[in-house]
């Protein structure tokens, strides 16, 4: 299963959403989807998401803090974890059971450590403070083929900027996905960032 590399972040979504919600980012586009841990009753959506939708998507967990965290998400069936922090204890975790490992990162000793301990990719976090002129200097000792996400004011207005510095893909919060927001509404948006992507990647 191939995947642009859009992760939707769902923060606060509910369960009773979770299908509904992931069906259409999945119709639009977009599988890989990630349901932050403070949200309501979180493994909960994971697992109604994976059980629904893991034919056609990649379903993991945001906000990943303990590696007690990562043994529940592989438990309902995720299959990739995002931390906001670089903790290796958390990635070691999730390498050990088989998931992929996408923790924030903000410096050089971030990445690294990453790097050493197995991830499988690196969330700029947030990126809106790091800028495209960060990353770009931080690109430069990077290894070449691993993927880097840019997540905390990516959006599809400004991909174009994050795809020029070496970003390979996004995170998308608030633009993609806020509580309340209707199932349409969210399609709507989900189809805008894909056209985005699509055509900065192919730039």
């Amino acid at each position: 299963m191939s995947h642009r590399h859009i992760i939707a972040i769902l923060r606060g979504i509910t369960n009773e959403e979770a299908v509904p919600v992931c069906t259409a980012l999945v119709e639009a586009g977009i599988t890989l989807i990630e349901v932050p841990l403070n949200s309501p009753n979180a493994i909960e959506s994971i697992s109604r998401a994976a059980k629904a939708l893991s034919d056609r998507a990649e379903i993991g967990a945001g906000t990943v803090l303990t590696e007690e965290n990562v043994r529940a998400v592989a438990a309902a069936g995720g299959t990739f974890i995002v931390s906001p922090d670089t903790n290796e204890a958390v990635i070691a975790e999730t390498v050990k059971l088989g998931l992929k490992s996408y923790p924030g990162v903000f410096s050089p000793s971030d990445a690294f450590k990453a790097i050493r301990t197995g991830a499988t990719g690196l969330k700029f976090f947030p990126a809106e403070v790091l800028g495209s002129k960060g990353i770009k200097a931080m690109k430069a000792v990077l290894p070449p083929d691993l993927p880097l996400y840019a997540v905390g004011g990516a959006n599809p207005d400004n991909f174009d900027e994050f795809f020029a510095v070496g970003c390979s893909g996004f995170g998308l919060g608030t633009y993609i996905y806020k509580p309340g927001m209707s199932v349409a509404e969210v399609s709507e948006r989900a189809a805008t960032a894909v056209a985005a992507y699509d055509k900065g990647a192919k730039a």
